[in-house]
């Protein structure tokens, strides 16, 4: 890792924690560029990296002429309580037992319709690339895509319920080595994705459990025990 990158990644997790204490609020201004640059003693070229990593994993926005301003966190009021790192192993347990059961059902009852909407999302998903701040939304829609198609409505009900926030929080317990904007990291997870797709489409209950389960499993073994 260069220093460069290990020092974006320093000031990524001092604002990530700020975001998420409350310290910086959803709407408020992060601090002037130069303002940053003073502050943690780096190049505005770290600053606009780490800026660029906080747009990846959904917390801040950037406008042109206007600076970075951090986002609501979406999600229902009960899940933005979720704060320790505890609380989200917990969440990744649950989320791994409620769609891995989704996903198997989804490959045996899925409509046509369903199949061409879960083939959207992960469309979706493979372009963000192009646009990492997209990614905890795309992410999400491809999850809800796949619970939906589970011909369940109390699994899609759970997954529109959890809302994006599922995703994020996560992500923001995460190394910086895994976040989207790291194409390594982001082909990885396509290709976990595609897997799911593929066993769904395929009609393989088993391989669809399997494969979620996989997908998950991945993201709780990145956040650490």
């Amino acid at each position: 890792m260069s220093a460069r990158r290990g020092l974006a990644y320093d000031v990524v997790a001092e604002l990530k924690r700020r975001i998420l204490a409350g310290e910086l609020a959803p709407g408020a201004k992060l601090p002037a560029e130069n303002g940053l640059v003073e502050e943690f003693g780096v190049s505005r070229t770290v600053i606009r990296e780490a800026v660029s990593r906080l747009q990846a994993t959904g917390l801040v926005d950037t406008f042109q002429g206007r600076g970075s301003f951090v986002l609501e966190l979406p999600g229902p009021v009960e899940l933005r309580e979720v704060r320790s790192h505890q609380d989200v192993l917990e969440l990744m347990d649950f989320r791994i037992g409620v769609e891995s059961e989704a996903a198997g059902l989804a490959a045996v009852r899925r409509t046509d319709v369903q199949v061409l909407g879960i083939e959207r999302a992960l469309d979706g998903f493979r372009r963000v690339g192009d646009d990492p701040a997209r990614s905890v939304e795309a992410d999400f829609a491809f999850h809800l895509a796949v619970a939906l198609a589970s011909g369940n409505r109390f699994y899609g009900d759970a997954i529109r319920e959890l809302g994006p926030m599922m995703i994020m929080l996560p992500r923001t317990r995460l190394d910086p080595a895994y976040e989207m904007s790291d194409p390594g990291h982001l082909t990885r997870v396509i290709h976990e994705h595609e897997n799911i797709h593929s066993a769904i489409v395929h009609g393989d209950g088993e391989a669809a459990r399997a494969a979620m389960r996989v997908h998950l499993a991945n993201t709780r073994h990145r956040l650490g025990a």
